[in-house]
């Protein structure tokens, strides 16, 4: 914690805060800087605590390295967000202005709390995974270690029945991307609706298998891409080290053990304010199955709700040149079965803007819900 001499606070040792302090004496205009992840030289997420406002005035607070972030092109378009309580989250006006991201607020309260995304504390991810067991049927199929020793657990919902199609949700590979378990948390909310007819028709035919966070290491540090070695998981895939990457090592130990014949790997994309998918079309063994079912996928759920779209995305990779590092192609390879990425905005969607709000964890976990019905309608189709 640094406190400068007017009597302004600003403070991240707390679960997911990341900022350092350059120069508080004016507490009207602040120079910070995000630190990057440890072992890594990637950073882009902040989150701080500022405390002793003037209610009444504008306090500017300005991170000084945000042109060298990992995404710097991101900034531009982007608003952060702030609440008073660190419950309500609502977006503040930012401007990038070649160098530096500054951040403006036209204080309400004596203190605020400000981040990159609205962050899903390691607490909330206690409580579900207690929730998941107690009120969603989840069965606490098996639980990893970080590389710190955090657990990581796997949740089912289903009986585990070979007869059983098994689709398998990751979230939060990235832990800046903390949209990824507000996802999480809608699926879990939804699986408590036991008379939900879509529900039961997905539960008929298939297991969930779930781990709401990969990276408890990286969350809690307050790391955008990479886990406690310093290691970007999404790029352990194709061999994983159970040392240095342990939290994939357990998960692919996992699917082998019960198979897989679908996967979806939640993410964040800082530039593209948009949802959508990414698909293996790259992959050596990509057919003409898998990309009906890609196809299936994205128009059933576009169809259910205007915050997917199919025309923004990533480039598509050409035949046989994938990156096998990533999850959703070493999966999608290996089982040979439906695999995609996820995407949500650390910005807002485009197609549905929200000034307040901006994309939100509300809206993840909306997005969640929505798609356990596109599982649903397509879960016969598998193999």
């Amino acid at each position: 914690m640094t406190v400068a001499p007017s009597s302004l606070h600003i403070s991240s040792d707390f679960d997911s805060g990341n900022i350092q302090v350059l120069e508080a004496s004016d507490p009207l205009n602040v120079k910070l800087a995000i630190k990057p992840d440890s072992k890594s030289q990637h950073f882009q997420w902040f989150h701080f605590k500022a405390s002793g406002l003037t209610p009444g005035q504008t306090h500017t607070f300005c991170l000084t390295n945000a042109s060298q972030s990992s995404y710097n092109k991101a900034w531009d378009g982007y608003n952060a967000v702030a609440s008073y309580d660190h419950e309500r989250w609502f977006r503040v006006p930012t401007r990038f202005e070649g160098t530096s991201l500054n951040i403006t607020l036209n204080a309400e309260h004596r203190e605020v709390w400000f981040a990159y995304f609205e962050p899903y504390s390691r607490v909330r991810h206690d409580q579900l995974i207690k929730d998941a067991q107690q009120w969603s049927g989840c069965e606490l199929l098996a639980v990893g270690q970080s590389a710190e020793g955090r657990n990581i657990e796997l949740l089912r919902k289903g009986t585990g029945a070979a007869h059983k199609h098994k689709i398998w949700i990751i979230a939060q590979q990235h832990p800046g991307e903390h949209m990824a378990e507000w996802f999480m948390e809608g699926i879990l909310k939804r699986l408590e609706q036991g008379s939900d007819p879509q529900l039961r028709k997905l539960l008929d035919f298939a297991d969930l298998y779930l781990i709401p966070n990969m990276n408890p290491d990286g969350a809690v540090h307050g790391h955008l891409r990479t886990n406690a070695n310093g290691q970007d998981l999404n790029r352990a895939w194709q061999n994983p080290c159970s040392q240095v990457s342990p939290e994939v090592f357990f998960a692919l130990e996992q699917m082998k053990k019960y198979g897989v014949d679908l996967f979806l790997d939640i993410h964040g994309d800082e530039e593209i304010p948009y949802v959508f998918t990414a698909g293996c079309e790259g992959n050596p063994g990509y057919t003409p199955r898998l990309a009906a079912l890609e196809a299936r996928f994205r128009d059933d759920l576009k169809a259910r709700t205007q915050d997917f779209q199919t025309t923004h995305g990533y480039t598509r990779d050409e035949p046989g040149q994938a990156n096998m590092t990533l999850a959703c192609n070493s999966v999608g390879e290996h089982f040979d079965c439906l695999s995609l990425t996820l995407e949500m905005p650390f910005k807002d969607n485009n197609d549905a803007p929200n000034p307040r709000t901006g994309w939100d964890g509300q809206r993840s976990m909306q997005l969640g819900k929505d798609v356990l019905s596109t599982l649903s309608a397509m879960v016969k189709e598998l193999r």
